[in-house]
């Protein structure tokens, strides 16, 4: 939440851009991907966003990638993947087709803060008007969930 109102700078760079380039994922995924690490600076940031969030958070299990595809199949192999909305939860959407897309319709992912218990989730999204915000969204438009390692989902 303390990167809520952050805003890309010139050409679409952000911290999470400068960040990103620098890790040993970005040499991975760019490999796997068949392009180059520059490519990424002002790119499509929403998992950037999240994937540094774990990466400052020190979460186990949360994955890391630019592509939100990607990341979401990780997540799955995983066994990290449901349909229940948990705070810190990664959240993926999919705009065209909602939650019936699947993995390959997501473009786009977040992070649950709260089951509105009607219907909604409250979340942070990065890339959203070109800044971090807080949102409140249709659960209709979640193609899934990513739990990452945290103590409370293995009480849950």
């Amino acid at each position: 939440m303390k990167q809520v109102g952050l805003t890309e700078g010139p050409n679409g760079q952000t911290k999470f851009h400068d960040w990103y380039v620098k890790t040993n994922e970005a040499k991975l995924t760019a490999r796997r991907d068949g392009g180059n690490i520059a490519e990424y600076n002002g790119a499509a940031w929403c998992n950037m966003f999240v994937s540094w969030i774990g990466a400052q958070t020190g979460v186990k299990g949360m994955g890391w990638d630019a592509y939100t595809v990607q990341h979401a199949r990780w997540l799955q192999k995983a066994k990290r993947w449901g349909q229940q909305a948990k705070p810190g939860a990664l959240v993926f959407f999919d705009w065209q087709n909602a939650s019936s897309g699947g993995i390959d319709g997501i473009d786009h992912v977040g992070m649950v803060v709260k089951d509105n218990g009607n219907g909604t989730i409250s979340t942070v999204e990065g890339n959203i008007s070109n800044s971090v915000v807080s949102k409140v969204r249709p659960k209709s438009s979640v193609v899934g969930y990513g739990y990452p390692d945290y103590a409370d989902y293995k009480k849950a």
